[in-house]
């Protein structure tokens, strides 16, 4: 049976092929070489495999064809039949058209076997071998009861029971663990004669080996060989800000499938470690969980990084970075203040940018992540202690409890020392005191040379704040460390990549992430929300300032995601596609991504901004200090662990009766917010409220002057224009700035004059780029040629954010407007994001 056969070719679902309800992969072993020259990654990673037990199919029952008949068997029972002795073979491939076994022939010569199926595209694999652990002194060693029953014994049993041991240490072994993991990573192949088979398709590999039937039988250890293409899905080959090659995962849609094989499920979660080679010139930056030191390798221009992690998490958590960059620290190095001072090495990106003090939420920290240092996305800081976690003032401002006759918990029973843990066995931070009074955690921040100076004053002295911010808001940091990477400009950040955001995710999408991938909001609806929490106490805003300032957010927030659902498909607003389905998966574990591969979907904010109004939603009927506080028993109970939106919801309705009294129950939050397309009733009579806040009524003021000002101009001559009486403009903080924007956006005329006297009054181009996107919009619907280079600009260094501002130009159908698009886009076309590229294409071309 074609693996792609269940899936319709014209939907834009994501298939995840591994059959993780057969066999897992709980530890990877990466050995990476990085070859600029090529824009290849070569090498190999090893995969150590425990089957799942009680598992057992029949004759084409598995949902997605992968499967034969085989019968459940334990691993370690006496009577396993031994496998034949024949002279290893290893298929080799470099395509699927090119294979040494068709499709059809790889799918109708299964004789029964099982097959593993990994996640993959995108990559060249020449040779999977099975790794003889036995060879492994320290392993013969470290596990004597094993050993002791090996004499004469040449079957799968020994590796299995090895293997088997190794992935069961308790977390307290775990550096002994990664040793042993490391060894085993360098044995050489099996020599006990048995075949190895594999086979590519466009979304998996799968591999076989003769006379297996089951996975309890498979082997417990691959080495598989491979390389990536140029073009891959999961990394990308660019320049950065320096015109300095670079490379970084690209994440989301396909993940990490393009960088390695693997299983991409959010189910399988697994540790792993990795070496990368990469110029000696170069820094490699990795999620870890300890700052890595380089090593040289040989008498080669290379040096070897080491990183690992030791809490088990979803392969796509795995991010990787190598480039030319520079750690920001406090004082510029003297041999680089001359280039950070004029530029000169800034290629493209020198002459305009943020000015300092406005990188307060950095877009170009694009995804700041928290993994235990995930570096392709940033993140903070240094270090400090704290007897206790505080918790953030109201912030949101509704009716008060009491006001609304609801009853609040009783928290005193939930509430422990935070060293009692759920999830499985690893070395977790919830469990470590000291962790608990870590309010700031180490931290690095890394830069091209030429934005040294604005990293560090925009980046590296608000992480400190920040993190210790966070750490009142929700606990301890999950991650020991934090690496920031000022990443180039075509990086898919949307520009909400703000520092807040990112440090959140540390707690919602890391250590706590979603059991279903549909499930984004989990992740970026809860980051939403915590940013402006954390934002607000990392400033220590009084109560009237943060409701003021959250009001105003929280209304540009719903004219963003108003504007987006009236222009995009129904489907695509849904929070919870999969509806009553969610986390479902097919008898083997395999399943699709629905929509994950729409081109419109990445630059959609709809899991972010939905999400984030049902939370504020939730914290309206609870109290606000209560919400928080709830979010931190929450982080408590579910670190470690994957959801689905019902853990969170059921949850909070256990701790707060009163909302199913008023009708709030899991159903009616379904279906008012997660399972249907559109609005809720609630967020436009919000919506309302937040029209008439004192920092929209401010920008209202401000925008009656700027449209005088244009009327003003309209049929007068130079004389009459000298003779105006000067206007005070009111100053306005970033997001006033985008509020004022969007109102003369409204506009149907606005006069060159006033057009050149708003860009000069606020330095517009120097603003950040959700301003100068809200600027750009202007000047292309008033046709305002003079600041046609802010809007090339924009689109070359903000090219994520610039997407739909190319439609905006040829729409207008101005020919010096459709020009200026094809231009930009011939300037950045080879270093564009794909996705971004293929919507702007179809836009443009």
């Amino acid at each position: 049976m074609d693996p792609d056969g269940d899936l319709n070719p014209d939907t834009d679902d994501l298939p995840l092929r591994a059959n993780t309800n057969h066999i897992l992969v709980r530890h990877y072993v990466l050995d990476l070489t990085v070859h600029f020259d090529s824009k290849v990654i070569s090498g190999s990673i090893v995969l150590f495999l425990e089957p799942r037990s009680g598992v057992r199919t029949e004759a084409g029952g598995s949902q997605d064809g992968f499967t034969s008949k085989y019968k459940e068997v334990d691993a370690l029972e006496d009577g396993k039949k031994e496998l034949e002795t024949t002279t290893t073979k290893v298929e080799k491939m470099c395509g699927d058209a090119e294979s040494i076994q068709s499709s059809s022939l790889w799918h109708t010569t299964s004789g029964g076997e099982f097959t593993l199926v990994l996640d993959c595209c995108d990559l060249d694999v020449s040779k999977v071998e099975e790794v003889d652990v036995t060879s492994v002194a320290a392993m013969l060693s470290r596990f004597p009861e094993v050993t002791s029953k090996m004499s004469g014994d040449v079957s799968r049993k020994p590796q299995a029971a090895f293997i088997q041991n190794l992935i069961s240490m308790p977390s307290s072994q775990w550096r002994q663990q990664h040793q042993l993991f490391s060894l085993c990573g360098r044995a050489p192949g099996a020599q006990d004669g048995s075949t190895l088979q594999f086979h590519r398709d466009r979304w998996s590999l799968q591999v076989r080996k003769n006379g297996v039937t089951s996975p309890q039988e498979f082997p417990c250890a691959l080495r598989i060989c491979y390389e990536t293409k140029p073009a891959g899905g999961s990394v990308r080959w660019t320049k950065d800000q320096d015109n300095r090659v670079c490379v970084y995962t690209a994440g989301s849609p396909i993940n990490n499938r393009a960088l390695f094989p693997c299983q991409e499920p959010p189910v399988a979660m697994s540790t792993w470690q990795a070496t990368v080679r990469a110029p000696s010139e170069c820094v490699v930056l990795m999620s870890g969980e300890e700052q890595a030191v380089p090593a040289e390798d040989g008498d080669t221009h290379f040096l070897t990084w080491n990183y690992y992690v030791t809490m088990p998490m979803p392969a796509s958590t795995f991010t990787l970075a190598v480039g030319h960059w520079q750690q920001v620290t406090a004082e510029i190095p003297p041999e680089l203040e001359k280039g950070v001072r004029d530029g000169t090495d800034c290629g493209k990106t020198a002459k305009l940018g943020p000015e300092y003090g406005q990188w307060t939420e950095a877009e170009r920290v694009s995804r700041l992540g928290s993994s235990s240092s995930e570096v392709v996305k940033g993140s903070p800081l240094q270090t400090g202690s704290r007897d206790q976690t505080t918790c953030v003032d109201s912030a949101f401002c509704y009716s008060s409890l009491e006001d609304e006759g609801l009853s609040v918990t009783d928290y005193s029973g939930m509430v422990d020392d935070g060293i009692s843990c759920s999830h499985g066995d690893y070395p977790c931070r919830f469990t470590e005191r000291s962790a608990w009074s870590q309010r700031v955690i180490p931290h690095r921040v890394f830069s091209p040379a030429c934005l040294l100076q604005k990293a560090q004053m925009g980046v590296l002295k608000l992480l400190p704040q920040c993190l210790a911010a966070a750490h009142a808001v929700l606990g301890v940091h999950p991650f020991p460390r934090l690496d920031v990477l000022i990443v180039p400009a075509g990086f898919s950040s949307l520009g909400m990549a703000r520092i807040c955001h990112e440090i959140s995710h540390s707690w919602f999408g890391l250590v706590i992430g979603a059991r279903d991938w549909t499930e984004e909001w989990i992740s970026e609806g809860f980051a939403t929300c915590l940013e402006d929490i954390i934002w607000a106490q990392a400033q220590q805003l009084s109560l009237e300032e943060k409701t003021e300032q959250f009001d105003l957010k929280a209304l540009l927030r719903w004219r963003r995601l108003s504007d987006e659902l009236q222009n995009s498909k129904e489907e695509l607003q849904i929070l919870r596609p999969n509806m009553e389905k969610t986390g479902q998966v097919s008898e083997s574990g395999s399943s699709t991504v629905k929509h994950a591969l729409n081109p419109e979907k990445p630059f959609m904010q709809v899991h972010y901004l939905k999400g984030y109004f049902l939370l504020r939603f939730l914290a309206s009927q609870v109290g606000e200090q209560q919400f928080i506080e709830f979010f931190q028993l929450f982080v408590k109970k579910y670190h470690g662990h994957l959801i689905l939106s019902q853990d969170f919801l059921q949850m909070l309705l256990i701790s707060f009766p009163g909302m199913e009294r008023k009708g709030l129950t899991l159903g009616a939050i379904y279906a008012d917010w997660l399972d249907q397309p559109g609005i809720p009733k609630w967020l436009y009579e919000r919506s309302a409220v937040w029209s008439q806040a004192r920092l929209v009524e401010e920008v209202k003021a401000e925008v009656v002057k700027w449209i005088l000002l244009s009327q003003s101009h309209h049929g007068k001559g130079r004389k009459r224009k000298r003779m105006e009486p000067k206007v005070n403009y009111k100053e306005l903080t970033s997001d006033q700035l985008v509020m004022l924007l969007e109102l003369l956006l409204e506009e149907s005329e606005l006069s060159v004059a006033s057009l050149r006297a708003l860009q000069r009054t606020y330095s517009l181009q120097n603003q950040d780029a959700e301003v100068r996107h809200r600027w750009c919009e202007l000047v292309v619907k008033h046709a305002y040629a003079q600041a046609y280079g802010d809007v090339e600009h924009f689109l070359i260094h903000d090219q994520a954010m610039g997407v739909y501002l190319y439609g905006e130009l040829m729409v207008q159908e101005d020919p010096e407007q459709q020009a200026l698009a094809r231009h930009c886009l011939s300037l950045v076309q080879g270093e564009m994001d794909q996705s971004a590229r293929r919507v702007v294409e179809e836009m443009v071309l």
